[in-house]
């Protein structure tokens, strides 16, 4: 074997060589790793789709004009006590009324409830 021949046989072995490892390691461990980071992202973005349809759903989409607050008595009968303001344009002002009618008539019971426009029903916001 001549000096060329060698030398041709070393370059051969050399290039397979580097082509065995590009393509036997090297790619192949770029590609799993884009799909592993890539499937982080796609559960990334399912969570937050789902997070966002989530809080959507979940909100209320029509707010009340105004609330009223619906005293009970101790059989669950409505019952109307004189003196006690019940109507409410603004939804922490109804609540802060009734913590203080709960506390003031302990034998009662209050809700807070108001006229949704999809609604035929009134929506109980809160009951105490």
């Amino acid at each position: 074997m001549t000096f060329r021949e060698t030398l041709v046989a070393m370059i051969g072995v050399a290039l397979s060589y580097a082509f065995v490892t590009v393509l036997g390691q090297i790619v192949p461990n770029a590609i799993v790793s884009f799909f592993r980071e890539a499937g982080g992202a796609i559960m990334l973005a399912a969570v937050l789709a789902f997070a966002f349809t989530w809080y959507l759903k979940a909100r209320p989409h029509g707010r009340p004009e105004k609330y009223s607050i619906v005293t009970f008595d101790i059989l669950g009968e409505q019952v109307t006590l004189d003196g006690l303001r019940t109507e409410f344009r603004n939804h922490d002002v109804a609540w802060s009324f009734m913590k203080q009618y709960k506390q003031d008539y302990p034998a009662h019971n209050f809700a807070m409830v108001a006229d949704m426009p999809n609604s035929t029903k009134r929506t109980i916001f809160r009951y105490i």
